[in-house]
């Protein structure tokens, strides 16, 4: 409790929720199959893998592939990403910069992040979009199985010592809207980035919004459960 009000913690999914980053993936991904030797899939394949964490997503992408050719994409992606993330940090969607300032107002709101990027793109997204202050628990491929399996937000439970019944996951995918079922926590689907609402929705999402504005209600609001 913090002054007589329960402490909620929102957490957030990074690419596809709070950034931009399409761009930046599908050229990261082009420049990985270019180098290695291999047709590229189409864009809406690649997008569909999105918030996984990279050596699941390109097994996902190519399962026939034996593993030291997915390991040699792996490698040539992050080569790729590496050089464009050095040259422009990947923007973040219209209102959720505001939305963030706002949510650290809110009192007893916790905020954090789960994301399939490592701790080197985390950190320099946070560091470009200045949102250091904001996040009191980072959650990154890293240290975890990839979405869906639930060890991110388990830990970021434990971290904030907050319950599952008082945390909410916020995401644009399926992977994101199953791993916060499964850690037991309400979920908030966004309707701008990788999966449609339709998916999200069969996903199980609690809610679905379409602006930055709706999801700043729906997160000072009553959370749902599907």
């Amino acid at each position: 409790m913090t002054g007589g009000i329960a402490r909620r913690l929102a957490v957030f999914d990074i690419d596809g929720t709070l950034v931009d980053s399409q761009d930046q993936i599908v050229a990261a991904m082009t420049h990985a199959f270019d180098v290695t030797g291999h047709v590229l899939p189409e864009r809406t394949q690649i997008l569909s893998i999105v918030g996984l964490s990279l050596p699941e997503a390109i097994a996902r992408l190519v399962p026939a592939f034996p593993a030291d050719e997915q390991d040699a994409i792996v490698t040539a992606y992050k080569h790729g990403f590496g050089q464009s993330r050095a040259r422009l940090a990947s923007p973040m969607f219209p209102g959720m910069r505001d939305l963030i300032d706002d949510l650290a107002r809110v009192p007893g709101m916790i905020l954090g992040v789960a994301t399939g990027k490592s701790r080197r793109g985390l950190d320099h997204i946070i560091d470009a979009h200045g949102l250091a202050a904001r996040f009191e628990t980072q959650q990154v491929a890293d240290d975890h199985p990839s979405k869906p399996h639930p060890s991110m937000l388990l830990r970021a439970l434990a971290e904030t010592a907050v319950p599952p019944e008082n945390a909410v996951m916020i995401g644009d995918t399926t992977f994101d809207i199953e791993m916060g079922r499964a850690a037991g926590m309400h979920t908030i689907g966004v309707g701008w980035g990788y999966h449609d609402a339709g998916m999200l929705r069969d996903a199980g999402a609690g809610q679905i919004v379409m602006t930055a504005e709706a999801l700043f209600q729906a997160l000072t609001g009553k959370w749902e459960k599907a």
